[in-house]
Parts: structure tokens; sequence; C-alpha cells
């Protein structure tokens, strides 16, 4: 399985800006507008970068058509293009599939076929201001940039036995 179509965003300072604090989730979705797919037989996902007040879209890919079950090749594109997702959320998804997402750091999150894209990205900024469960704190902390200096400020400090 391959890559057949892929529309991305045009990268700016702008938004190389807004990525530094957002995080990156997508949906299995063949509408753009609703999550209505299964992750291993998904003919396209939707990215968008979300942070506390915003989501902006950053691009669709497709994939050509296989069946859900017996070919464990067509995860691997797939995983491979989520790579720097925090999560995918799809209708449903496969054990195979769920460990191997899990393992490269992306949290596989099931919802209700038809569920709006709109309203999971709202729910989810809800939940990163109310206090985010521990997949999405760790998905944040994740994105946060390591301060370089932050090893020589503990190495200064008086440390006691």
């Amino acid at each position: 399985m391959s890559l057949t179509r892929r529309m991305q965003v045009v990268p700016t300072l702008e938004l190389e800006s807004f990525m530094e604090t957002a995080l990156k989730v997508a949906f299995a979705s063949t509408d753009m507008t609703s999550v209505n797919q299964h992750f291993g037989s998904s003919k396209s996902f939707v990215l968008y970068a979300v942070t506390l007040d915003e989501a902006r879209f950053l691009e669709v890919a497709q994939f050509g058509e296989l069946e859900q079950d017996g070919n464990e090749d067509k995860l691997a594109v797939k995983i491979e293009l989520l790579a720097d997702c925090a999560a995918v959320y799809c209708q449903a998804i496969g054990a195979s599939a769920i460990k191997q997402l899990i393992a490269q750091g992306i949290q596989p999150v099931k919802v209700h076929d038809g569920s709006q894209i709109k309203e999971l990205i709202a729910d989810l900024q809800t939940e990163i201001k109310a206090g985010p469960s521990s997949w999405l704190a760790k998905a944040i902390n994740k994105q946060k940039a390591v301060d370089p200096s932050r090893f020589q400020q503990m190495a200064d400090e008086e440390w006691q036995e």
C-alpha cells in the first residue's frame, strides 16, 4: 500500500512558530468533516494542529483501498504519515495497530462513526484547559522544547546529601 495523494499547507515562519506549541492530531475521514473510517482500512486521514485556542488544517493524505484484515503492510505507511501526531481518531482499530501506534507515542482514540471533527477538536481543547488526561499530558510534555541551559542551572545549584 502506498500514499496516493497528499495535500499540505505550505509551511511558513508563522506556521512553524504556531507548531512549536501545537499538538498534531489526525482523523480517519473520507469527507474531511467527520470520523468515518476504521484505522487499518482508512482511505484518508485529515491532520490538524491544535492549541488551547485554535486549530489549523495541516494536510489530507489519501491511500489506495485495502481490506480491514489480512494485510499488515498497510499499517506501516499510515503510521509513518502519523509519526509526529499526538493522537489519531478513528471509528475502530485493531489490536496490532494499537500496539504499533502506542510504540510510536501516538494515542489511538476510538469514536462513534460520524463524530464531527470540529466537535472532537473542541473537546480536545476543553480537555487541555481542564487538565489533560495522562496520554494528553505526555503529548503536551513531549511537545515542549527542552531548555539546553537547564542542566547547567541544575549543576550550579547547591546540592544537599
